[in-house]
């Protein structure tokens, strides 16, 4: 072969090598915007599970305290009740009475109030709701760690092809990309669909 051949040959290498390496790294642009995708999505589940969380606690917190005043108010009902035998005056009797049936309305509307909505059932009713959603965002949240972890492999392993010239690692650096576009579909639309923790 002559120095013109070998210098020919090594042109058209290094036209195929830069060729090789704008696909990978375009590759590595794509991979890194839906990197970009998965983290921001991840950020906004994690706040969402985190807000949600509060607000199921806060609502079990207004239950407990709805069911020690309606256990205050039944005990007081009860005690009034015992009470009234023992009064002898007509009028006395019949406040007391009077009495003893608004603590036991209170007691009622305390367990179910669906006019305000804040009786102990609805209350309950409310925080499984906050739990179920924060449940949801929190999968949401795995799903897209994972898809980021995917998309980081796959960078890494992109720019990996680049150094090393083993095509294998791009055709993984791929793979992981699309695995982690899968994780990310799951987060977005059946986020209980794969069960991660």
């Amino acid at each position: 072969m002559s120095a013109h051949e070998n210098l020919e040959h090594a042109e058209h290498a290094e036209h195929a090598s830069h060729g090789g390496n704008k696909k990978i790294a375009l590759l590595i642009s794509i991979i890194a915007l839906f990197l970009a995708f998965s983290e921001t999505l991840g950020k906004s589940a994690q706040t969402e599970s985190i807000s949600l969380n509060i607000k199921a606690s806060d609502t079990w917190n207004f239950f407990q305290a709805k069911t020690i005043r309606q256990t205050m108010l039944r005990a007081q009902a009860e005690s009034g009740t015992a009470q009234i035998a023992g009064i002898t005056d007509p009028a006395a009797k019949d406040a007391m009475a009077k009495q003893v049936d608004a603590w036991k309305a209170t007691v009622t509307r305390y367990e179910s109030d669906p006019k305000e909505k804040d009786g102990r059932k609805e209350l309950r009713e409310q925080a499984h709701a906050y739990e179920h959603e924060r449940d949801t965002a929190l999968a949401r949240y795995h799903h897209y760690e994972v898809a980021s972890a995917a998309f980081q492999i796959g960078i890494v392993l992109a720019s990996a092809e680049v150094i090393t010239g083993m095509v294998i690692l791009g055709w993984l650096s791929g793979g992981l990309g699309i695995l982690g576009l899968i994780f990310m579909g799951i987060g977005l639309f059946a986020p209980h669909a794969v069960h991660l923790v």
